[in-house]
């Protein structure tokens, strides 16, 4: 089964939807973890078994180290704000 942790970048409308379709979904806010470091967000996620979800980009250079060091994780969803200006 998916298992998804949002960190507190996510809005937590994400989560609630995500739960609401059938999604093994948990928020940091649900969890007492908002405040807590990037790096032991992750290791949370890790030790729950879960994707983290998140718009903070420093995830992308964590899971790359986690990744190089032979540490097991259970992915990353980075969802971008950024538009292109020719969206705009």
């Amino acid at each position: 089964m998916l298992k998804v942790y949002t960190n507190e970048s996510v809005n937590v409308a994400i989560t609630e939807g995500l739960k609401r379709r059938g999604v093994k979904a948990w928020s940091a806010r649900d969890t007492g973890n908002l405040g807590m470091p990037d790096k032991e967000q992750f290791r949370y996620a890790c030790e729950k078994k879960a994707v983290i979800v998140t718009m903070d980009d420093d995830f992308l250079s964590l899971v790359h180290k986690w990744s190089q060091e032979r540490k097991e994780h259970y992915g990353i969803v980075y969802m971008s704000t950024f538009l292109p200006t020719s969206t705009i």
